[in-house]
């Protein structure tokens, strides 16, 4: 989101030329500031501001699904009065951006290891925004690095969001490696999702375990080796 134009174009025209989809592009995402869990009128002029920005991504790219997160929780408000906010916020979002077709992808994050104080930390609470936002933009992004931290129960948590789920981003733990480097299963969850018809983006966001050639040659490896389950 933060690239120039240019790059924007030139990267999806790229991926357009190899037969690839882009995944969800991080339209909202500051760690710091209390944003979705408020109402103040500055807040919501800023949100609608970012949406209108990710409409022109949308239109530079074909890109049709972007990543939002609410922000930090308030310890002085409530914690429903934050969620109604966020609930609020999240249907004048897509208000904004439905009228394209571009989807919002809330991403769930631990508050254990990378992102203390986090309003939107699992997966049941991302449902239930879904759910209260009631519009066909209002998606999730299953992070299965950060549910394995916060909560774990992987596919059952897949199969309660299914309807609301926009696209998976990959990543093992401990240490948010390539898969096959920690403890998640991803043999199993790939062939999980692919027998319940999965259509969408797979997202790598992680590192690599070894550095240089022979790490970009384990990255390879590594989704051969849980892309190989039986049908």
């Amino acid at each position: 989101m933060n690239r120039a134009p240019e790059l924007q174009e030139k990267i999806a025209n790229e991926a357009a030329r190899l037969g690839l989809d882009i995944g969800p592009f991080v339209l909202y995402a500051d760690f710091e500031v209390k944003s979705f869990v408020f109402q103040d009128p500055e807040i919501k002029d800023m949100l609608k501001k970012k949406m209108q920005e990710g409409v022109e991504v949308q239109k530079r790219t074909g890109v049709n699904s972007a990543l939002v997160v609410p922000g930090h929780f308030d310890e002085k408000l409530h914690w429903d009065y934050q969620t109604s906010n966020v609930i609020e916020n999240m249907r004048m979002c897509c208000d904004v951006v439905g009228k394209t077709g571009l989807e919002l992808v809330m991403e769930p994050l631990n508050a254990h290891t990378n992102h203390p104080g986090l309003f939107l930390t699992r997966m049941p609470q991302a449902k239930m925004i879904c759910v209260a936002v009631n519009h066909p933009s209002c998606k999730i992004v299953d992070d299965m690095y950060h549910q394995q931290i916060s909560e774990g129960n992987i596919i059952p948590n897949i199969d309660m969001c299914w309807d609301y789920i926009g696209a998976f981003h990959i990543g093992d733990n401990p240490g948010r490696k390539e898969p096959t480097t920690g403890e998640i299963n991803y043999k199993n969850i790939f062939k999980h999702i692919y027998n319940k018809g999965y259509k969408g983006v797979l997202c790598c966001e992680h590192g690599k375990s070894i550095p240089g050639k022979e790490g970009e040659l384990a990255f390879i490896n590594a989704y051969r080796e849980v892309d190989s389950f039986e049908v």
